[in-house]
């Protein structure tokens, strides 16, 4: 059973959603990121993708207190993306009480960094973050684009004990049309020793169970519960 992951991304301390990861194109949602997290958890919600948008564009964790506030319910397992740039990110990040920290730009601009965080705290807690835009990697929040595929990326990292990548294809994101099955379905084929998670496009509950009929393991799930397109008694047979 596919397993869902909600995701929360927050600037300024709040709930938003950008469309292709465009920041002009920023719609806030009412909840605070600690109520959405409690609803989240009585739904039976096990893991909760948290992204620091603002940290992904300034280059450093800008939200740690809303980290602090969800971790503090003792309810969830956090995944936490977002601004990491540096040794004492991460040590603030885990810190604060996520579990896993997800590494993108980093991942790009100074592999070598991501190499000895792999060697460090294993595949289980180090996630890779890759963002493709037109088959490339994009990095600082998207707002930069790579050379590099997501297969450069995983060649260079697997060797280090690279376990999980969390896939996000940019033009689906926030875009409600649907996710691109294929590359996950392309990836998983391809890299068996990796646990891929599916990001960007959800738009319905179809696409969950379409994912799940594909055996694709892990989804993220944002703007379409903030939406109303899936409501969180819908996500209870899969959780």
């Amino acid at each position: 059973m596919i397993e869902i992951i909600p995701a929360i991304d927050i600037i300024d301390g709040k709930c938003v959603r950008l469309s292709q990861g465009d920041y002009g194109r920023q719609t806030t949602y009412s909840s605070s990121p600690v109520d959405m997290a409690r609803q989240y958890a009585a739904a039976g919600v096990k893991r909760l993708h948290l992204v620091d948008l603002e940290g992904a564009k300034e280059g450093k964790p800008c939200n740690l207190d809303s980290l602090r506030e969800i971790a503090a319910l003792n309810l969830l397992d956090i995944e936490w993306g977002g601004g990491i740039k540096e040794r004492q990110h991460l040590d603030a990040v885990f810190e604060a009480g996520a579990g896993h920290a997800i590494i993108g730009s980093l991942a790009v601009k100074k592999p070598e960094l991501m190499e000895e965080w792999l060697k460090e705290f294993g595949g289980e807690k180090i996630i890779l973050g890759a963002d493709l835009r037109d088959g490339k990697v994009a990095v600082s929040g998207w707002l930069e684009d790579s050379s590099l595929s997501i297969d450069d990326l995983l060649h260079r990292f697997i060797p280090f004990g690279l376990k999980e990548a969390i896939v996000t294809d940019i033009s689906k994101d926030g875009m409600l049309q649907g996710p691109s099955n294929q590359l996950y379905v392309d990836l998983a084929k391809r890299y068996p020793e990796i646990t891929f998670t599916v990001s960007g496009g959800i738009s319905s509950i179809d696409d969950i169970r379409s994912l799940n009929s594909l055996a694709l393991p892990r989804v993220i799930v944002g703007k379409a519960i903030y939406e109303g397109r899936i409501a969180l008694s819908d996500l209870k047979k899969f959780l």
